[in-house]
């Protein structure tokens, strides 16, 4: 699962023209051993957690082939409202497509609008200079079949996550087009040429979106963006304005427990400051959860691979101030997982040596029992339980023996 979520962002980075052999190689290699019989528990642990070892390297990157194309990301607050004119809906993680999309839509009277994972582009000084990219539409992954519908305009897939409609939509699927290396039955698949006319052409003739949702949603918080404001992070730190930091990165998905997030980010104490990155965000980056001293208390990194972001501002945070390991510093990591890339995620933040870290809603099945007792043993790995239970829990100083903060 890991090399899988590792080779998806190794296409995301080819596609901005940036390659590491000694990465294809590793995956090669690892894919050839993997199967062995004669590999012991020991091995199959090395394997794993060099699997994170190469998932940064993967995701750095990723990382610097973004930058280098569009720059930086910046503190953005971006529209989720509607404007009165026909729109094309971009999904997925390819940034390359949504550049392509744009320059073919500029003067065409269509707006464009980013969904899901394509919402941090905004934060990204290049495509601040297209006026049609309007700003975000809907939430995460899998309310898609009912807000496309709401959408009346084309949408355009560049990679996972695609939710096949339930039962034979024509109308629907007619609207559907899907590019790289996503695809769906019954849509029309844009190949590398990237010729968008036909998607262009139909939205021309659509009713514009219904509006869901208005208002503004803050995101561009990588790693550059905090270390620009990383004096006022440290001040707020030392005036005991932030006491504590939760990492709550990861996937959303359709199921019940879910709604556990939701409720954790509302209940945390107003001293905190959620970290996030990926999907995961869905569940509580519209509450309103306010700021501390300007720095809003949901600070959005962008899409599952700048959790890269994160560990970068941890690592930077460790040296500043001047601790002997991350896991020193008050930050908590509550991650949500639900496929690939949140495992390689999370292989790779224990390659960096992170511990106590908190996956959820429940421990992945495929990870067999003895490699499960092996990362609970080396890494305290750990799952979650109830909102006000793990409040309680990760809120304990253990060397004051006491709540870190004294009216929770």
């Amino acid at each position: 699962y890991g090399l899988k979520g590792l080779c998806a962002y190794l296409a995301h980075a080819r596609n901005l023209e940036k390659e590491n052999v000694d990465i294809y190689k590793f995956v090669e290699h690892t894919l050839a051993n993997v199967d062995s019989d004669a590999l012991g528990i020991e091995e199959l642990f090395q394997m794993v957690i060099e699997v994170g070892k190469y998932g940064v390297d993967t995701m750095e990157l990723l990382d610097l082939a973004n930058t280098k194309a569009y720059g930086n990301p910046e503190a953005t607050k971006v529209n989720i409202g509607v404007r009165d004119k026909p729109g094309i809906l971009i999904s997925g993680h390819d940034l390359k497509d949504l550049e392509d999309l744009l320059d073919q839509t500029k003067g065409t009277g269509v707006d464009v609008y980013t969904h899901c994972e394509m919402l941090p582009a905004h934060a990204y000084p290049f495509f601040k200079k297209y006026d049609n990219l309007v700003g975000n539409y809907g939430d995460s992954w899998w309310h898609q079949t009912k807000e496309f519908q709401d959408f009346n305009g084309p949408i355009l897939f560049t990679s996972n996550c695609i939710v096949p409609p339930r039962g034979i939509i024509s109308e629907y699927l007619e609207r559907v087009f899907t590019t790289n290396s996503a695809g769906l039955d019954g849509c029309k698949h844009i190949d590398e040429k990237k010729d968008f006319s036909e998607i262009i052409n139909i939205a021309k003739n659509c009713k514009p979106p219904k509006e869901l949702e208005d208002g503004f949603i803050d995101n561009g918080f990588a790693h550059n963006q905090i270390f620009n404001v990383i004096d006022k992070v440290l001040e707020a730190i030392n005036e005991g304005d932030i006491k504590h930091f939760f990492v709550m990165a990861g996937c959303d998905a359709r199921m019940q427990d879910r709604k556990y997030y939701t409720e954790f980010a509302q209940k945390l104490p107003k001293d905190t400051v959620i970290l996030t990155a990926g999907c995961a965000k869905f569940r509580y980056n519209k509450l309103n959860l306010g700021d501390i001293n300007g720095i809003p208390r949901v600070l959005d990194a962008g899409q599952c691979n700048d959790s890269y972001s994160l560990a970068v501002v941890a690592l930077k945070l460790k040296e500043i101030l001047g601790k002997n390991s991350v896991n020193e510093l008050p930050i908590t990591f509550n991650i949500a997982w639900y496929e690939q890339k949140a495992v390689l995620v999370l292989l790779s933040l224990l390659y960096l040596g992170f511990k106590n870290i908190h996956i959820g809603p429940t421990i992945p099945a495929f990870l067999s029992p003895n490699i499960l007792k092996v990362l609970i043993e080396k890494f305290q790995l750990g799952t979650i339980t109830t909102a006000n239970e793990d409040l309680e829990k990760f809120l304990w100083d253990i060397e004051d023996k006491s709540y870190y903060r004294h009216d929770y």
